[in-house]
């Protein structure tokens, strides 16, 4: 057998494969961008056809770089949660395009469920808000909007990208493929009890969610199958949503461990321990890891607009050339001169949930350059971690320091600004791809190559911790007009 384990890292704009040692060493890494598709305002939608060919692309150039599949020990699969894609089962090919998570069509579907006062019992049974996030919303407006997916009738299969390349993988021409989906996963859906780790008929049946279509739950690591299609049989042996993942990469493993991941959201985990938590400020419950069917929860904070602010102001408003700009223009600059950027581009997330709201920047004046703007959007990642922090506080679960990671925090300017603004130490790996190790971490565990996630965290290495450095009444200030503008968002 080998030590060598191979991860796909399915995200939102890309898909990944890398290889890792088991001493977290990165061996190899091959990505492909992913086509986003916006059908109109509010809308996005992805091919899972295209999510499937081009991570199999990427799978295959990893399996070649490590000399071939009886080099690798095991396959880890971790991927963007929520967005739900439907198959058929025969054919093994999409029956509708994939459902993403940023996308908002089944809003109304949620305000007539709240309108009914179904909010406080589907929280009390999944952790969840009533939100078009959540997988169950998306499946409900699909079926009632799609009617392939009825006319597939006992062939269609349903589930979040993971289910969908498990059973690619482990499909062959002479069977379907297996589908079951991991505990983490399952639990963003709406259709899961938090505490019971099954499907609840109840839920299931309000989200018109055909039974026979869903994929059965499994643990994180454990023998999930095997794949043969690079020539030889490799196991697959970690699944785990992407926020999970990386709160496993930066080893939070302990009760009240907290880190933030700023990719294209922005999503905030503390460990909560075997419990299942409440939230009385609008925080998610949900499944961290499930290991030998015992769960282990977290309070989560998702923010729905980070990184892809920065590709906004990129791709749509042109303000900038490259991503790496923008720490330069925000250093250029003594402060924002008043100007602030809500980035509500697909609503707002925690602790607002305010699906209908929409961005705004305020406070411009003939003073205001593009870099006040870029500061601004760079600043608002800041804000919104404020408002979390504000939120897990109240909940008994304030945090003693952050562990971040995710696209954005390579600039040194936004890792040193949150430190600033949440006036705790910040701590940013060496290696800070931590989602993608997660999911190594899990398939190492699965795979016997490590005890348990104690042993699995070695591979994290080394830290550089930004301390805080800001004058309370500079922090406060900036706070009292973020509060300023986002209320003028969510009123």
């Amino acid at each position: 057998m080998g030590e060598t384990l191979l991860v796909i890292d399915e995200g939102t704009t890309s898909t990944r494969a890398m290889l890792f040692a088991a001493d977290g060493t990165v061996l190899g890494s091959q990505s492909a961008e992913l086509t986003q598709s916006y059908p109109a305002p509010g809308l996005v939608e992805h091919d899972a056809a295209e999510i499937w060919g081009k991570s199999l692309a990427c799978a295959r150039a990893m399996v070649e770089k490590a000399g071939g599949p009886d080099r690798i020990a095991a396959i880890g699969i971790t991927n963007q949660r929520e967005t739900i894609v439907f198959w058929d089962k025969l054919t093994g090919e999409p029956l509708a395009p994939a459902i993403v998570w940023q996308d908002r069509r089944s809003a109304e579907i949620c305000r007539k469920l709240k309108e009914a006062d179904e909010e406080p019992g589907v929280q009390a049974r999944t952790g969840l808000l009533l939100d078009p996030y959540f997988s169950g919303t998306k499946i409900a407006w699909a079926m009632a909007n799609w009617p392939q997916l009825k006319e597939a009738g006992d062939r269609l299969a349903l589930g979040t990208i993971e289910s969908w390349l498990v059973w690619k993988l482990t499909a062959n021409e002479n069977r379907g493929g297996l589908h079951v989906t991991d505990a983490t996963n399952a639990s963003r859906t709406l259709l899961m009890g938090l505490g019971s780790g099954a499907w609840s008929d109840g839920l299931v049946d309000m989200f018109d969610a055909p039974r026979d279509a869903l994929p059965e739950i499994v643990d994180c690591a454990g023998q999930f199958g095997t794949t043969s299609l690079f020539g030889g049989e490799i196991p697959i042996c970690g699944l785990a949503g992407d926020q999970q993942s990386a709160t496993i990469g930066q080893s939070c493993l302990a009760k009240g461990e907290t880190k933030a991941t700023y990719g294209t959201g922005a999503f905030v985990l503390t460990n909560a321990g075997t419990s299942p938590p409440t939230s009385k400020n609008r925080l998610l419950a949900t499944v961290l890891w499930q290991l030998n069917g015992r769960r282990t929860y977290a309070l989560e904070g998702s923010v729905f607009v980070a990184g892809s602010l920065v590709q906004w102001l990129r791709d749509s408003v042109k303000l900038i050339e490259r991503a790496d700009e923008t720490e330069g223009l925000a250093r250029s600059v003594e402060d924002n001169g008043g100007v602030y950027l809500v980035p509500a581009l697909a609503g707002l997330g925690a602790p607002w949930w305010h699906p209908e709201a929409r961005a705004a920047i305020t406070g411009l004046s003939f003073n205001s350059g593009r870099a006040h703007i870029i500061r601004a959007a760079l600043e608002a990642q800041a804000h919104q971690s404020h408002d979390l922090k504000t939120a897990f506080a109240a909940d008994g679960a304030d945090w003693g320091r952050l562990r971040i990671d995710g696209g954005m925090i390579a600039n040194d300017w936004i890792a040193q600004d949150l430190a600033d603004m949440l006036a705790l130490p910040v701590d940013r790996p060496d290696f800070t791809e931590t989602t993608a190790l997660g999911a190594a971490m899990l398939a190492g565990v699965g795979r016997g190559l490590f005890q348990d996630l104690e042993a699995a965290s070695a591979m994290r290495g080394k830290v550089k911790t930004f301390e805080p450095q800001m004058p309370a009444p500079t922090r406060e200030a900036r706070l009292a007009g973020w509060s300023h503008a986002i209320l003028k968002v969510v009123e």
